[in-house]
């Protein structure tokens, strides 16, 4: 299961930006997540919770956001976005297609709890 090398790899991102904001806690981290990005969801939300346990994102919520898989036709032109995996243009019906967009694993936001500035 690769979800767990790449989740391995996002905390060790959290964990780098937490330390240049002096974060203490991390509680949300956002990513978003196209169909062709090879990953299954709910095993990459099972490894998150698996390697959070002792470190700055322990209570952190993992939300995960589906990006849609942009097509470029190359009949008639349109770039259309679907939420189903089907190389075939929704205008025109062409398989004369190529993925432009929905292939990205993307960390999108993290929120952490940081310390008050000097008084």
């Amino acid at each position: 299961m690769h979800e767990f090398s790449i989740v391995q790899s996002l905390m060790n991102t959290i964990e780098e930006h937490a330390a240049r904001q002096d974060a203490q806690t991390v509680t949300r981290v956002v990513l978003r997540v196209g169909p062709l990005a090879g990953v299954v969801p709910h095993l990459l939300k099972t490894a998150f919770d698996t390697f959070k346990d002792r470190t700055v994102a322990e209570i952190a919520e993992l939300v995960i956001e589906m990006s849609p898989l942009e097509l470029n036709c190359r009949d008639c032109l349109q770039t259309s976005a679907t939420d189903t995996v089907r190389f075939k243009c929704p205008e025109c019906g062409s398989l004369n297609v190529e993925a432009c967009e929905g292939d990205a694993l993307m960390l999108e936001r993290l929120e952490m709890e940081v310390p008050d500035g000097p008084a």
